[in-house]
């Protein structure tokens, strides 16, 4: 593919869901009466972090490069300006530093109400910083209510460090936790931070006023068209009479969010509690857009190009009920036909608080055909499932599933008729889903089997576990790791069980570099058969070059046997790079991996792309 000389010239920003991914971006707004300006910053007598910190806060610094409107305006941000660099000494132990503004070569605070510059080159603002001493903290006593708690607790100790910040933290963290022993009305009613120049010390004071212990009260809901309030109360699990917690308020707010239904949920509580002595809250929604449609693409070098449509309902029975349409072509490519294509159809229903608050009904029908290096098959499946929250943490979930394959393999054709039992397990403290820095991610699940056509009993058991570990106070470089295993028991051969329940690997999903289910044992024509039994892992560094840049090298390790175990008789590896764009929805995702271990006439690299981290 080319691209003409004209349109290679005005191709200087790229964008994807309206974010600039390199370029600039064009002016939106003209800047009335543009005045310019260069500056000068002088911290001569600042250390290497107060100076960055000090560059970092200044607007005028940071924004030299756009104009400002009018001589009033330079004066008005020179103003601010100052006001935030004498915050950011006082958040370093700086209570002693001076912060002095000239603009044209006039101190700011000698200019005339309405100033008046030579605009025939760029007007000289400079700024000089003493930050002078650092200061210490002297005497600190809580009192009130708090008086029985340890200042230590909340970095508050003599001779430590004095900075404002730290001081604020402290004040609403001793609140915090005072709400957290379920006293709503719990307040910071005095802070005396009182800086002796002298003795180069800042005595702190802190007055908190408790208030009664209180349980909830009456919950209402307010905002709700279409969705039943009575389902929102009940949904948020916050009972009446059960003990106040923040942090219970905090996730009934984020339960009610992943709904999809809800465009913003907050959770009020009162300014005084009832009669009885509980606090009441309210729960405000504001409804989203309920029905929704949309197409997507897929890519990867190996599978070639996909594409995909849906439809969904998101309140279908004024319950937050879902119903989701959904078709999806793949394997698009300049030597594809239509009989070598993938296609997939299906419906899923979700119903959220089946039964009682914690459940989730699913239901589902789905039909597609799978073209791989190592079988062709045509599904129809159903399901249907009732999940558990036992925690927020911890999920049990079990169905029942009806599956017909036919399917063409190194067996040759064969048609099956399974039904299941799936039942699983999870637990998922990581800290965000789609770019996790911290937590774990384990499951475990159980699929007793029956294949009615013939008259075969299996089961498969599964297992998985990823973790994280974050190096540095900002995240920098995330290591992550992933271990998976599984096994099939029962059927007298590999024949009996279809090669949809048979393990392989390779792929996006597994070890990047090989083809979709590329990994297998192979029979004595040299044919794929799948495995009874496979183990996987993962192994990223996720290194942050820059807020919105991340490059991620990876190892992927596998092994199918068709032994009862993982007996590693055949370890395929692939290693590569990724890269990473950060967006508030979650990173974009490339990766380009090669097979260390390939296959004769297998795959020689692999293209991925996604939405999120790879696990």
């Amino acid at each position: 593919m080319s691209i003409s000389p004209l349109l290679a010239e005005q191709a200087f920003a790229f964008k994807i869901f309206g974010i600039t991914l390199f370029g600039k971006d064009e002016a939106v707004n003209d800047v009335i009466d543009p005045v310019r300006y260069q500056i000068s910053l002088d911290t001569d007598g600042a250390d290497a972090d107060l100076a960055k910190a000090l560059e970092r806060t200044s607007l005028l610094l940071q924004g030299e490069d756009a104009p400002v409107s009018g001589d009033l305006g330079l004066v008005i941000k020179a103003r601010d300006d100052r006001d935030r660099l004498i915050a950011t000494l006082y958040e370093n132990s700086r209570y002693g530093g001076i912060v002095r503004i000239t603009v044209d070569g006039r101190d700011i605070d000698d200019l005339p109400p309405i100033p008046a510059f030579d605009r025939s080159q760029p007007i000289a603002v400079t700024i000089r910083v003493d930050p002078g001493p650092a200061f210490t903290l002297g005497k600190v006593s809580l009192e009130g209510d708090a008086v029985g708690l340890d200042p230590a607790t909340y970095n508050l100790v003599a001779g430590g460090p004095a900075g404002s910040l730290l001081i604020l933290k402290a004040s609403e963290k001793i609140v915090d936790d005072l709400k957290a022993e379920g006293r709503p009305l719990a307040v910071l009613a005095r802070r005396d931070v009182i800086a002796d120049h002298e003795t180069q010390t800042v005595d702190v004071a802190l007055a908190v006023k408790a208030g009664p212990m209180a349980p909830l009260g009456e919950v209402t809901v307010k905002g709700a068209r279409k969705v039943d309030p009575e389902f929102i109360a009940r949904y948020s699990r916050l009972r009446q009479g059960q003990p106040y917690s923040p942090e219970q308020l905090r996730k009934a707010a984020e339960r009610l969010r992943a709904l999809g239904v809800f465009s913003s949920v907050t959770i009020d509580e009162s300014k005084d509690l009832a009669a009885d002595g509980s606090m009441p809250l309210g729960i405000v929604v504001a409804e989203g857009k309920h029905r929704y449609f949309g197409v997507g693409a897929s890519f990867s070098s190996i599978d070639g190009l996909g594409l995909e449509g849906y439809w969904g309902h998101r309140n279908l029975f004024g319950q937050a009920e879902s119903l989701r349409l959904e078709g999806k072509v793949s394997g698009l490519s300049e030597l594809s036909n239509v009989g070598n294509l993938d296609y997939s159809a299906g419906v899923t229903f979700i119903k959220p608080g089946a039964f009682v608050p914690s459940g989730t009904l699913e239901a589902s029908v789905k039909g597609a055909t799978l073209t791989t290096d190592s079988y062709d098959a045509a599904s129809v499946i159903g399901k249907i499932a009732f999940s558990y929250d036992l925690t927020d943490y911890d999920k049990v979930t079990a169905g029942a599933s009806l599956t017909y394959d036919n399917i063409d393999d190194a067996f040759g054709n064969n048609t099956y008729l399974t039904s299941g039992i799936p039942i699983s397990y999870v637990r998922d403290t990581r800290d965000n889903k789609l770019n996790p820095t911290e937590g774990i991610n384990a499951a475990l699940s159980a699929i007793p089997s029956y294949e009615v056509l013939g008259k075969t009993f299996f089961s498969t058991f599964e297992g998985s576990v990823s973790g994280y570990y974050s190096l540095g106070a900002d995240d920098r470089v995330v290591l992550a790791a992933k271990v998976s295993a599984g096994v099939l028991i029962g059927a007298g051969d590999l024949e009996s069980v279809p090669a949809t329940r048979r393990f392989f690997a390779g792929g996006g999903g597994s070890v990047r570099g090989y083809a979709y289910q590329e990994i297998s044992p192979l029979n004595a024509a040299g044919d794929p058969t799948g495995g009874r039994a496979y183990a996987l892992g993962s192994f990223e560094a996720r290194i942050n070059v820059t807020k919105t840049i991340g490059i991620v090298p990876f190892l992927d390790i596998g092994s199918v046997t068709t032994a009862l175990y993982p007996d590693f008789s055949d370890i395929r590896m692939g290693a590569g790079i990724g890269l990473r764009y950060q967006t508030p929805f979650g990173p974009l995702r490339l990766d380009v991996a090669m097979p260390l271990d390939r296959y004769d006439g297998g795959s020689k690299y692999g293209i991925y792309a996604g939405i999120g981290q790879s696990f």
